[in-house]
């Protein structure tokens, strides 16, 4: 199995897994033969890539961060009661409508931090390629994975990840209050939009402290995601150790899921494009220590994902070794001119030094949908 840009599809190649639509309903079933119509269909619906079967990598498979059930039952929650909040008039006022918050969430948390600990290293992958969701209840999940793993490979323990997984699940809903208009806006925010877009993080902190059942740390993580370590983000422009460190490790986990992802307004980069973007900050807007557990936490080249060698080699990443994430194993399938191979064969690039990654297919048009 293999990711295929839909830009890059064809008639005739197959769905390896199934896509589902925002209700968690089969929308294209495993096997399926594509056809222009097909293909035309999934650009409508800002799908970018698709997992496609091919014989010469069908042992590859796409290892499942989250359970399908577990994934199911968070986006319900999450969908559910941002729903219930955005239709709120005054939400803060009305919390005590929302008493089950506290206890939905908190069950959910319990069900992923569950299934992360039965992985025994898990790595920050691509996710939900083949789902599609409002954007900001795929972000809210997104973020809130990557940033438990992170939180993991720090040594925190199970009570802590709860309150930091449950800050990050929660950490936009400040957004249901923020018009839509302006969340999808396609061009740059004017100064006025900029202002009331930035203030989802006092409105989020707002709704979560009144919260009984929610961690006064949690609402603390709403407030502060945004703050960096020099001072120059918001909401109060917060320095370095005045940053909670959950805050700080949900910074980087939103900002990586903000890039890595699709949205009206721009295209999504890949995720070693992200990490450059991150490290650019590396001890002026994020601390170096936690982007190293970052580093090494990413699989920069998730399997499945087609790439070219400096060699001039093509093929598919079809292994991760999570002490070197960026050097994965990649099954050759093309010659460095060109030439479809008859037998494919593999090389492992944290043995072969010499040899790195150099471009992604389709990597102009990518959209990690996690997110």
């Amino acid at each position: 199995m293999r990711l295929v840009p839909v830009s890059l599809l064809k008639d005739g190649m197959k769905i390896g897994k199934k896509i589902y639509s925002i209700d968690g309903l089969t929308l294209l079933a495993e096997g399926v033969e594509l056809t222009s119509d097909l293909i035309r269909r999934l650009k409508q619906i800002d799908i970018g890539y698709v997992y496609i079967q091919d014989k010469r990598t069908e042992d590859i498979t796409i290892p499942e961060v989250l359970h399908e059930e577990t994934h199911r039952k968070a986006m319900q929650v999450i969908r559910t009661n941002f729903q219930k909040i955005s239709q709120s008039t005054n939400p803060i006022r009305s919390i005590a409508g929302y008493s089950h918050l506290g206890r939905d969430f908190s069950a959910v948390m319990e069900s992923i931090l569950d299934d992360l600990s039965e992985q025994e290293l898990p790595m920050i992958m691509l996710m939900d390629m083949n789902k599609i969701d409002h954007f900001l209840y795929k972000h809210s999940l997104n973020v809130c994975v990557y940033t438990l793993i992170l939180g993991a490979a720090s040594g925190m323990t199970r009570d802590q990840l709860k309150v930091l997984g449950v800050g990050s699940l929660l950490h936009d809903i400040g957004k249901t209050q923020i018009p839509v208009k302006i969340l999808m806006k396609p061009g740059k925010l004017d100064d006025e939009e900029y202002n009331l877009m930035k203030s989802h993080t006092e409105i989020g902190y707002k709704i979560l402290k009144e919260e009984s059942d929610i961690p006064l740390l949690a609402a603390h993580c709403a407030l502060q995601h945004h703050e960096r370590l020099n001072g120059t983000g918001y909401p109060r422009g917060l320095k370095g150790t005045e940053i909670h460190q959950f805050a700080q490790i949900l910074g980087l986990a939103d900002s990586f899921d903000a890039m890595t992802s699709h949205r009206v307004y721009k295209p999504a980069m890949l995720p070693h494009q992200a990490m450059d973007v991150l490290y650019a900050g590396s001890g002026v807007l994020f601390d170096q220590q936690k982007l190293e557990v970052f580093r090494d936490n990413v699989a920069i080249y998730p399997q499945g994902m087609s790439v070219r060698l400096s060699t001039g080699e093509a093929g598919v990443v079809c292994k991760v070794d999570s002490s070197m994430p960026h050097r994965p194993v990649v099954r050759i399938l093309t010659s460095e001119s060109g030439e479809e191979l008859k037998s494919p064969y593999d090389i492992d690039l944290t043995r072969v030094l010499s040899t790195v990654v150099t471009h992604v297919e389709g990597m102009e048009s990518l959209n990690l949908i996690v997110g």
